[in-house]
């Protein structure tokens, strides 16, 4: 009983992980995207940004990895970074959800939150108002809002 109560919690976990991060597909063990999503999962940031910038410079066309240098650079609060890697990501891949859910909760964290509406609306179009970028989005800027 104990064995599936702790598989339970290990993969409500590790979807937790993925969603806060939107790891999106598994990178191969031991390359830098996969050994940047390892240390992402233990909110190392400084070496998640190091093997994400490595890895964006080997694969320029990968939003994802785009994405992932984004999330870690707002993590260390280093917006301008994050913002211009989002963008990246959003020019390669124009549909990117999880780009523009994090280019939105960095504009929310900088109290931009114009900017956040704007991507909060493009993410409507994208996926609807029911798709989890937009409900993550909308629940960080009505909580910006509150007084």
């Amino acid at each position: 009983m104990r064995l599936a109560t702790w598989a339970t919690w290990t993969v409500a976990f590790s979807f937790s992980l993925a969603h806060a991060a939107n790891l999106g597909k598994p990178a191969p063990t031991g390359s830098d995207k996969g050994q940047a999503q390892t240390h992402i999962e233990q909110n190392d940031w400084p070496a998640a940004v190091a093997r994400l910038e490595k890895y964006v410079k080997e694969n320029p066309n990968d939003a994802d990895g785009f994405n992932l240098l984004g999330y870690s650079l707002r993590q260390l609060k280093r917006y301008p970074e994050a913002i211009q890697h989002y963008n990246e990501a959003l020019r390669l891949d124009p549909q990117h959800r999880g780009a523009h859910e994090y280019l939105g909760q960095a504009y929310v964290q900088l109290k931009e939150l114009d900017k956040a509406r704007e991507l909060l609306a493009s993410i409507d179009k994208i996926c609807g108002v029911k798709c989890e970028q937009y409900l993550a989005l909308k629940k960080a800027i009505d909580k910006a809002e509150k007084p």
